[in-house]
């Protein structure tokens, strides 16, 4: 299908685009024409990649404002834009010529700006997700603004749904000048680029170019929809849904009441809110299969629910005050423990249901990665869930936020230990089943947590006992002859994942394990300011894999615990500079080369910089049941 492009000055209009004109680009589309999406829009380093989320899905935006990743209609649903990974599909909105990018999120918000510095002017590309999202609808934002001289910028629409499998078709320009097709299942609508030409028909299927000129001080809107279900016969207003966007973002993000770094504070919060669906399920990372290192085979599919990762970002908002992620996160924790009781899983969709097996898509994966969909998770056991879920329900518990259905769940996880404590687990870094020190010392933490929140008396003398009883077990087969915990009973390594122990209770901050752990992780997982998980093998820690930007906020923690806050401070600054211009963090930190690792953004990451940035903003409270 080939149309005609009209080309339309400033000052004229056809009723369609008042504010810009718009046509087709000299030798533009005979280029698109026989070149693959991927190639037009190679993957950037993860650092440079900005996140629109509205809780329901989310998308990577490049610095070519290439949006070469988003999922409709929901987070684990198919790519529709998948370049990120060497499928086809993209969205992008490029200015013409030689430019330099830069840009930054409205505070408060995922409301991002692309800046670009031309050899002309300054030109910006204000861009969103509605907010909040629909379940079954996606409306990508894209407003063009020509902040200093006149905005010359390219604009392609490429979606291919199924991970690229499934191209454009039906497509047809109605009377109002917006574009409607199908892709896949999924129907498309888009305004904006009523002039746009299909430049040509080749094996990828098809995509739509056209070139905007925008004069100085004016805008240009593009609406992009995408949804399962019929798309409504009114047009959007783009002002309209900006200024509920912008109300809905002031609205979902309260400044810290009180935080050593309150503008990263709200931005985390801000990725954390973009990540969870209406449900109040929050995602553990928008995206999948992005190496954790290249060519070693760590690729996962993070598109999920991890009730540990959920955990952590309900205490951690919790540390400041009960906002809404809170309730969220009691609610999604609860019901999943009422349906599956002492079978829960490690991680759901963000509807409650099961993670798909993990396997390859047949793509060329991110470089260095593989293009790996579900998760392995779904098989695993891993009982330190069970513990962060009391410690979450006794944090809300201490806000007055925890409901009877809720307390119901608090006796389902506390039968769960009881009934499954003895048993090999995945642990928090879901490998091999052994006997983790860190799961059975999570569950003790928990357990002791819920003892003072409400409890009857005889509950609360049982559930501090059995943590006694687990506690003492773990002492006689984890700990090192040097007084500090580790890993398993056949493992004598540290592991920074043992300082939770003490920062959330389980025994004393004092009590001699609690120090030489601390001491043991500082001396041998900490390097240059950031912390390693624990050592792989006889390589150089950064050798091995990426520091853990979580691992190096516990460090904070543990030490601003420890009473020294000048130490905790330092490794607070440290890691929170391990991230982007856009501000978002990733699973690992390659220390060397200065780059995320992972998939991205990675959900506990912000929620312990949230955690870490409000309790060093005063002295260290100790748990109340210590």
């Amino acid at each position: 299908m080939g149309l005609s492009p009209k080309r339309l000055e400033w000052g004229e209009s056809d009723g369609r685009i008042p504010q810009a004109f718009t046509r087709p680009q000299a030798g533009l589309c005979n280029t698109m024409a026989s070149t693959e999406t991927a190639e037009m829009f190679p993957p950037h380093v993860l650092r440079e990649y900005a996140l629109l989320a509205d809780g329901e899905r989310g998308a990577l935006v490049g610095p070519r404002g290439d949006v070469v990743w988003m999922c409709a209609p929901r987070w684990d649903s198919d790519g529709v834009f998948s370049c990120l990974i060497g499928g086809r599909g993209a969205y992008a909105v490029t200015p013409t010529g030689r430019f330099v990018w830069g840009g930054y999120y409205e505070d408060g918000s995922l409301v991002w700006r692309s800046r670009w510095v031309t050899e002309t002017g300054i030109t910006e590309c204000r861009e969103a997700l509605a907010f909040p999202g629909e379940a079954h609808r996606a409306v990508l934002l894209r407003r063009i603004i020509a902040v200093q001289g006149t905005a010359f910028v390219e604009v392609v629409l490429e979606p291919a749904a199924e991970f690229g499998r499934a191209h454009l078709r039906e497509l047809h320009r109605d009377d109002d000048g917006r574009w409607e097709g199908r892709v896949g299942e999924l129907r498309m609508r888009w305004s904006g680029g009523a002039a746009a030409d299909v430049p040509g028909e080749t094996h990828t299927g098809r995509r739509l170019a056209v070139s905007v000129t925008v004069p100085e001080g004016a805008h240009h809107d593009l609406v992009l929809e995408l949804s399962d279900q019929a798309l409504g016969e009114e047009p959007l207003d783009p002002d309209r849904i900006w200024q509920a966007t912008e109300a809905a973002w002031r609205d979902a993000t309260d400044e810290p009441r009180r935080s050593i770094a309150p503008r990263d504070v709200r931005h985390s919060y801000a990725v954390l809110r973009g990540l969870t669906s209406s449900g109040g399920g929050m995602v553990a990372a928008a995206t999948m299969g992005l190496p954790e290192r290249a060519a070693e085979g760590r690729n996962y599919d993070y598109r999920y629910v991890w009730i540990r990762d959920q955990c952590y970002a309900g205490q951690a908002v919790a540390a400041d005050a009960p906002h809404p992620l809170l309730d969220d996160a009691v609610r999604f924790v609860s019901e999943r423990l009422l349906a599956d009781g002492p079978e829960l899983k490690p991680a759901y969709t963000i509807t409650g249901g099961p993670v798909p097996d993990q396997r390859s898509l047949d793509l060329p994966g991110y470089p260095g990665g593989q293009d790996i969909v579900g998760n392995h998770v779904n098989a695993q056991f891993q009982l330190d869930s069970f513990g962060e879920a009391l410690l979450l329900f006794a944090a809300a518990a201490r806000h007055d936020h925890l409901a009877t259905d809720h307390y119901k769940a608090v006796a389902v996880a506390v039968a769960a230990i009881e009934h499954r404590w003895r048993e090999a687990d995945a642990g928090i870094w879901e490998l091999d089943n052994h006997r983790w020190a860190h799961s059975r010392l999570t569950c003790a933490a928990g357990l002791r947590a819920i003892a003072t929140t409400g409890a009857s008396t005889a509950d609360a003398a049982a559930w501090s006992g059995l943590a006694d009883t687990i506690l003492a077990d773990a002492t006689t087969d984890c700990l090192h002859p040097s007084g500090r915990w580790q890993r398993a009973p056949d493992d004598p390594r540290i592991d920074a994942a043992l300082l939770l122990p003490a920062i959330r209770g389980a025994l004393p901050a004092a009590d001699p394990r609690s120090v030489a752990t601390v001491q043991a992780v500082r001396d041998e997982l900490g390097q240059q300011g950031y912390v390693y998980r624990f050592r792989q093998d006889t390589r150089p820690l950064g050798q091995a894999e990426g520091a853990f930007a979580l691992c190096g906020f516990l460090m904070a923690l543990a030490d601003h615990q420890q009473g020294d806050p000048l130490a905790a401070r330092t490794w607070f600054e440290r890691n929170r500079a391990a991230c982007g211009p856009p501000g978002l963090f990733s699973e690992e930190y390659d220390v060397t080369q200065r780059q995320l690792r992972g998939n991205l953004p990675q959900a506990f990451v912000h929620a312990l910089l949230v955690e870490a940035a409000v309790r060093l903003a005063g002295p260290w409270t100790a748990p109340t049941h210590l």
